[in-house]
């Protein structure tokens, strides 16, 4: 029962998108103050801090890396802001990914934290981390200390620091701040998800796996029992990016999988569906949960080039529907489709452990058709372009 009593606090928090919740946009904007820091950059990526908002009255700062392209001439670089999840800090790694296709790229902890440096491949997405002086909390979801005014809370701090790092990039001479999306990686796709509805400066915004309706099927409804209903309600109306994701205007491409145990797809499909700009769906069956595999699906690159630097796009689903058993979507490609599936689970239960079967749709055109198993519980189709990107389809159960 306390589950219902959860859902019912987030679907009634979606009238309140529109709201700015506890943060000040005039602390948020302007270029934070930068500080050296000497010692900790990486091959290619320069590491630096800049100002965090106040953390129980005092100071904070926040370490990121940022990197860019090779000069080329005088042109301005598009850029992305890069926000880690959960055990995660900034990686460089990251950085280096996004300058090597072209893009100015800054990537900050947002748990006080500071990451040791790199020593093989093995640590590169692992590193150890170490808590600095000017610390603000220390994450994730910090749901012991709701009780604390807001702004000495971990979610506030984060989505500070995630804009405050889009101000940072945005005034470098190198960069275009026209030109700037932001992608993140569980909670980093939490906040990513959050940020979106927040700060409209952003062409574009791309959360993997993390979404909003935690207090529905998450991984930390343990945590919200513990709360109790009260103290849970609080949390959820503060922090709980249903509250922000209805006042998004960008566009947003939504990356997750089927069995992801951390934010199921029922909660997922809520979350896009609350976004007010054009959405593209990426549902991958039995997508792994990790750092590394959050940063390195092409679709995400391809999405940020069709954005940012006028590549083709990626397949557009237009009408989509269900007739006389079969399920069908309509589309639009610059890049021709070389595949399309149906992917459906006959299993009912938790989304983390159900068996999902894909077979092979019709294509015809501009079309693709596939006839759904009597039995199956939940489904979607997939389409594939030759390199293997894929856009889906709505997510359907019965």
């Amino acid at each position: 029962m306390i589950t219902r009593r959860f859902a019912l606090v987030c679907l009634s928090a979606v009238a309140l998108s529109a709201a700015n919740g506890p943060w000040k946009w005039a602390d948020l904007e302007a270029p934070p103050q930068t500080f050296e820091a000497p010692h900790q950059d990486e091959p290619g990526v320069k590491a630096i801090w800049f100002a965090g908002v106040p953390y129980k009255g005092k100071p904070t700062r926040v370490f990121a890396y940022y990197g860019t392209p090779a000069a080329s001439g005088k042109q301005k670089f598009p850029a992305m802001v890069l926000i880690h999840g959960g055990g995660g800090t900034a990686f460089a790694e990251w950085v280096r990914m996004w300058n090597a296709r072209g893009y100015a790229a800054i990537a900050m902890d947002t748990t006080g934290a500071v990451p040791a440096k790199a020593v093989d491949a093995k640590t590169t997405w692992n590193p150890q981390r170490t808590r600095n002086e000017f610390s603000g909390p220390a994450g994730w979801g910090d749901f012991a200390n709701v009780d604390l005014a807001p702004e000495d809370q971990w979610s506030y701090h984060a989505v500070a620091a995630a804009i405050r790092a889009h101000s940072l990039i945005r005034s470098f001479p190198e960069v275009d701040p026209n030109r700037i999306g932001v992608t993140g990686i569980s909670w980093g796709g939490y906040l990513t998800s959050i940020v979106s509805g927040l700060d409209p400066r952003f062409r574009f915004a791309a959360p993997v796996y993390g979404c909003g309706f935690l207090g529905e099927d998450s991984a930390w409804l343990k945590d919200f029992e513990k709360l109790g209903a009260a103290r849970a309600e609080r949390w959820l109306s503060l922090w709980d990016p249903s509250q922000y994701i209805g006042a998004s205007r960008i566009p947003m491409l939504w990356v997750n999988g089927t069995n992801d145990f951390a934010y199921p797809p029922p909660s997922w499909r809520k979350s896009y569906r609350l976004a007010k700009g054009p959405r593209t769906l990426a549902l991958r069956v039995r997508m792994p949960h990790g750092h590394p595999q959050g940063a390195k699906p092409e679709e995400i690159f391809a999405f940020a080039d069709s954005i940012l630097r006028n590549g083709p796009r990626l397949a557009r689903i237009g009408k989509q529907g269900f007739d006389n058993g079969a399920i069908w979507v309509k589309f639009a490609a610059t890049r021709p489709i070389a595949k399309a599936e149906l992917a459906f689970t006959r299993d009912t239960g938790k989304w983390q452990d159900r068996k999902w079967e894909t077979v092979p749709a019709e294509l015809k055109g501009t079309k693709a058709t596939a006839t759904v198993p009597a039995d199956a519980k939940a489904y979607f189709l997939n389409l594939f372009d030759a390199e293997g990107r894929v856009v889906s389809g709505e997510l359907h159960d019965r």
